[in-house]
C-alpha cells in the first residue's frame, strides 16, 4: 500500500510516496522536469512486490514539497538536487539505496553516486546516463539538431520565458511531453495528474534558475559552491550502473549514452528500448523496474 508522507530534510519539507516493507532494501526513484512522482506509479509496486522499500519524493519546486524558510534561495542548480537527495537519505536513516532517476532526478542520482558512492548501492539512469552538467563548457555550441531540441532552455534565459512559464505552465509542459515522447499516447487525465505538481509556488523560480545556472547565467547558492567545484571535475561513477535509453527520446537521443560509457568505471550496462521517449519510467515501467531488480537479485 502506498502512503504519502513528509519529512524535514535539509532546506526542505519533502513530500514523498512510500511503499513496500519498511525493512526492505531501499530504492529511491526520482522524477524529472516537467513530471512528478506519478512517473513511477507502475514501477513502485513492481519493486515493492519484490520486497523493496520504495521512496518516491517530489523534487524541490514540485507538488507538496516546500522550502522550510522564505529566505532559502530557490535554486534549481545541480548541486542543490544532489544535496536534497543526500539530505533525504539522512532524514530517512537510509545508509545506502538503489537510486533510479531521469532528467533532473537522474542528475540528483548521478551526483550522489559520483560524490558519495557509499550512499548508492546501484544506479539506474536514463537519457544522458552521466547526467552531471559540465557548466564550464556550457557556452560551447552544440550541433544544430541539439540546439533545436534545447529551444525551451534558451527561452527560459529571458524574462519573456519566465513570464511564459508562469502564465502558460500547463500548456508549455504538455507541449514538452508531446515533443519529448512522440510515440507515447498519454491521455489528458494522465497529464493532469502530474501537472498539478507544477502549481507549487516555487516551481517557476526553481525551473528558471536551473536553466540559467547550468549555462553560467545565474549565480549558484553559496552553500553548494564546494560541491559545484567537485562536479566541475566531472568525477567518474564507480557504482554498478544500468543506463536505459529510449530510442524515441525527443530531447536526449540515444547516441549520447555510448559517449557517456567512459564516465563509468564500475559495472556498466547499456539497454536500449525501441520507441520509448523521455519519460522512460512511465512509458516502459517494466524495463525500468527490471533494471533496478537486476542488482536486487545479486
Amino acid at each position: 500500500m502506498t502512503q504519502t508522507r513528509s519529512i524535514v530534510a535539509g532546506a526542505l519539507d519533502v513530500a514523498y510516496l512510500e511503499s513496500g516493507p519498511a525493512d526492505g532494501p531501499a530504492a529511491v526513484l526520482l522524477h524529472g522536469f516537467p513530471y512528478d512522482v506519478h512517473a513511477y506509479d507502475v514501477v513502485a509496486p513492481l519493486l515493492a512486490a519484490q520486497g523493496c522499500r520504495v521512496i518516491v519524493p517530489y523534487l524541490r519546486g514540485y507538488g507538496p514539497t516546500r522550502f522550510r524558510s522564505a529566505e532559502s534561495p530557490r535554486s534549481g542548480q545541480q548541486a542543490a538536487l544532489g544535496h536534497d537527495l543526500l539530505a533525504l537519505l539522512d532524514a530517512l536513516a537510509i545508509p545506502s539505496a538503489a537510486l533510479g532517476g531521469y532528467d533532473w532526478g537522474g542528475r540528483a542520482a548521478c551526483i550522489v553516486a559520483a560524490l558519495w558512492p557509499e550512499r548508492a548501492r546501484c544506479l539506474v539512469s536514463t537519457g544522458d546516463p552521466y547526467n552531471v552538467q559540465n557548466i564550464a563548457a556550457a557556452g560551447e555550441p552544440a550541433d544544430p539538431q541539439a540546439e533545436y531540441r534545447y529551444w525551451y532552455q534558451y527561452y527560459f534565459h529571458g524574462e519573456r520565458g519566465r513570464a511564459g512559464l508562469q502564465r502558460n505552465r500547463r500548456e508549455l509542459c504538455r507541449l514538452l511531453w508531446q515533443l519529448w515522447s512522440p510515440n507515447w499516447q498519454f491521455d489528458e487525465a494522465t497529464y493532469a495528474q502530474s501537472a498539478a505538481a507544477f502549481d507549487n509556488p516555487d516551481f517557476v523560480e526553481v525551473v528558471i534558475h536551473s536553466y540559467r545556472h547550468r549555462f553560467g547565467l545565474a549565480p549558484g547558492d553559496p552553500a553548494f559552491a564546494e560541491t559545484e567545484r567537485r562536479l566541475a571535475a566531472q568525477p567518474p561513477i564507480t557504482v554498478p550502473t544500468i543506463a536505459l535509453v529510449g530510442e524515441g527520446d525527443g530531447v536526449t537521443p540515444p547516441e549520447g549514452a555510448e559517449r557517456d560509457r567512459r564516465r563509468f568505471v564500475g559495472r556498466y550496462e547499456l539497454r536500449s528500448i525501441p520507441l520509448v521517449g523521455h519519460n522512460l519510467p512511465q512509458e516502459a515501467p517494466e524495463a525500468f523496474a527490471d533494471a533496478l531488480l537486476t542488482f536486487q537479485r545479486k
